[in-house]
């Protein structure tokens, strides 16, 4: 008898180029998927082909606030995956545009084709809170639920690795300046949790492995304080910086400054993320909606991580060894 070969199963991927992008295409393009990428420059994602075969990786235009082009990247797909966010408005990408909208887009496209579909969140997504980020989060997922009641969405916390927009900016700060500010002073809790757990997680989501429907809270194995995590980051580095407690008062004045700038350091809505916790809920860890429940144990401890990424931050003159095992001054 002549043997069928099945083609691979499709996963449009929205904000694949982007940091858990690149992950999550990696653990996809190693279960053998096809991998289309829908990012708004796939000039720019030539990064991502040697993460798979020839062939298997494709990327396609996509914006979240043009339906047609969202429409047209999810043609022939079996399962989409949308990870795209911002953290802070610029012009026409605001919060409601790509949380809420384009949630809701990517959402009826993929019901329209058939496909499954897996929703990145974040921790903290909740309709009565004060920041507008919060707000818009917890809209995109009433908007996906809406539209496609067995979607499953992710909610992670700080997620930290290689190109993580956290870590790398607080580590590149203590290069240069002998403080660093702890905002509130610095008693938030987080569970940050390392971008390759999460992007396991999300594969198996596609693998169809969890339960439709569900919200899935993706914690790391430690819950620390913006503190404790600066100290993480200053032992990773080797640098000693002194942690200054910023009242929320100058900290909301320093935003409305630096608000203002293109890419701002600081938002006034940040600000006000930091006033909640930013951990996994009892209720997830009672259900089993966490990782230790889908079965990715351990997870990464940041203390294990950190030193592989951040080395290049470490003082001038010392001599550290680079992820490729190269000497470096």
């Amino acid at each position: 008898m002549t043997e069928i070969l099945q083609t691979p199963k499709l996963v449009v991927v929205f904000g694949g180029s982007g940091f858990v992008g690149r992950h999550v295409v990696r653990a996809l393009a190693k279960r053998g998927y096809r991998v289309r990428v829908a990012c708004r420059r796939p000039d720019l994602a030539g990064h991502l082909q040697p993460l798979g075969n020839v062939g298997q990786i494709q990327a396609v235009q996509a914006n979240l606030r043009v339906r047609w082009s969202v429409d047209h990247a999810v043609r022939d797909a079996d399962h989409v995956v949308n990870l795209v966010g911002i953290l802070h408005e610029s012009g026409r990408q605001t919060f409601n545009a790509v949380h809420e909208f384009g949630a809701r887009a990517v959402a009826e496209a993929a019901r329209a084709v058939g496909a499954g579909l897996t929703h990145m969140s974040a921790l903290g997504a909740d309709m009565g809170s004060g920041s507008a980020y919060a707000v818009s989060k917890a809209r995109g997922e009433k908007a996906v639920r809406e539209t496609v009641p067995g979607a499953v969405i992710m909610r992670p916390s700080i997620v930290f690795g290689p190109e993580d927009g956290f870590f790398n900016r607080f580590a590149n700060m203590a290069r240069f300046s002998p403080a660093l500010p702890l905002i509130g002073g610095g008693k938030t809790k987080f569970q940050p949790v390392y971008v390759g757990d999460v992007a396991e997680a999300i594969a198996r989501s596609v693998d169809g492995s969890l339960a439709a429907g569900a919200v899935y809270e993706l914690g790391g194995p430690q819950v620390l304080t913006f503190r404790q995590c600066m100290e993480e980051m200053l032992e990773a580095i080797d640098r000693k910086r002194v942690l200054v407690s910023m009242p929320w008062w100058l900290a909301n004045l320093q935003a409305s400054i630096l608000g203002l700038l293109p890419n701002p350091l600081l938002t006034r809505d940040q600000v006000m993320q930091l006033r909640e916790h930013n951990i996994v809920s009892g209720n997830a860890e009672n259900e089993g909606r966490t990782l230790a429940g889908i079965g990715i144990r351990p997870p990464q401890a940041l203390g294990t991580i950190l030193p592989s990424y951040l080395w290049r931050y470490r003082a001038a003159g010392q001599f550290t060894r680079s992820p490729s095992g190269n000497a470096e001054a």
